[in-house]
């Protein structure tokens, strides 16, 4: 099936894509679980990975919804098979064999929403998922979209320890949508083309506890530092934009289902072995004092490969750096306290 598509797609671009993808002529199978498929950002996410090559089956589950959300994605002339799954009685059927599970399930923050009451409902979410996890697709990578992910990926690392099955190489929060948003902001700002910018965000993904390292931007701009004090503040407030312009009708989903689809697709080229696959990820650590934090991964075919240095910092970056480490250790304490709970 897939030979076959790839003979008769008529689009040079998406040929070449494939091509550059794939380091042979065939592709391994790779199934692809998302938890959470029928909400704001799963919806879109399925549509993305539906259109990712590398994607060979796509389990769609939620609580409600996911047949029509199955039946629509599965449409789409691309090469993978898809399959709804409704229901805490076919969670297990969702889960098994899965080389990828991403999680944008629970709740998305609604205006006058303290992260309290974000975190009380999405907490209880992601250990349910988790223990399945553990169960029933032990040696999946995991992509942890919902949020707080500074709390939600802790309380999967505890669940996942409980069950005797924990490997922090596979373990990943999702922070791809803090980089996406430093790009275009600085693109904007400094005139050069979005394509060509790279931008290392560090931290976690909340608030001050996101550091966009500007001075490691390229291609570096001779941007002031009140507009680099700017475009920190408005990545580390872009949740908040969006919350705000949608006024009361959502979240960032659309952007996070962008972005979540991006780090799924470098997941999978690690997994097929494609060299030198780097992303921002807040992952278990030892580059500071806190126990999880995010910077730049080397991904491969376990998952972490290496956690990259932080590289040289500038004197508002190293301040930003200090002042995020409180708010982060809380919410990470947090989060090992909830699962122990």
């Amino acid at each position: 099936m897939f030979r076959c598509m790839l003979v008769r797609s008529s689009s040079s671009a998406k040929q070449s894509l494939l091509r550059r993808n794939l380091s042979s002529g065939s592709v391994p199978e790779r199934k692809v679980a998302i938890l959470g498929a029928a909400g704001g950002i799963g919806q879109p996410l399925a549509l993305l990975m539906k259109l990712n090559p590398l994607v060979s089956s796509l389990s769609l589950y939620d609580i409600a919804n996911t047949p029509g959300v199955a039946a629509d994605v599965g449409h789409i002339n691309t090469r993978s098979e898809v399959v709804g799954y409704m229901g805490d009685d076919n969670l297990a059927k969702a889960l098994e064999g899965a080389d990828l599970v991403i999680i944008p399930a629970g709740v998305p923050r609604k205006p006058g929403m303290t992260r309290d009451d974000l975190f009380n409902i999405n907490a209880g979410i992601v250990k349910n998922l988790c223990s399945a996890i553990a169960k029933f697709c032990p040696h999946a990578l995991v992509n942890m979209i919902s949020n707080p992910v500074n709390s939600t990926v802790p309380i999967a690392a505890e669940i996942f320890k409980k069950a005797g099955m924990y490997d922090e190489k596979k373990l990943f929060g999702v922070t791809t949508l803090d980089v996406v948003r430093a790009k275009t902001f600085y693109a904007g700002k400094a005139n050069v083309p979005v394509a060509e910018v790279n931008v290392p965000v560090i931290g976690g993904h909340a608030g001050v506890t996101i550091l966009p390292l500007f001075s490691q931007a390229t291609p570096q701009a001779n941007l002031s530092g009140d507009v680099l004090t700017a475009l920190t503040k408005r990545t580390q407030d872009g949740g908040t934009e969006v919350v705000e312009a949608k006024a009361g009708k959502g979240s960032a989903t659309l952007s996070m289902a962008y972005a979540g689809a991006l780090f799924a697709d470098a997941c999978l080229k690690g997994l097929n072995g494609v060299p030198d696959v780097v992303e921002c990820s807040y992952v278990q650590s030892t580059i500071t004092e806190l126990p999880f934090f995010a910077s730049k991964v080397r991904l491969g075919k376990n998952g972490v490969e290496e956690v990259l240095d932080l590289g040289p910092l500038s004197d508002f970056e190293k301040e930003g750096l200090e002042a995020l480490k409180p708010e982060l250790k809380s919410s990470i304490e947090k989060g090992v306290k909830f699962a122990n709970q």
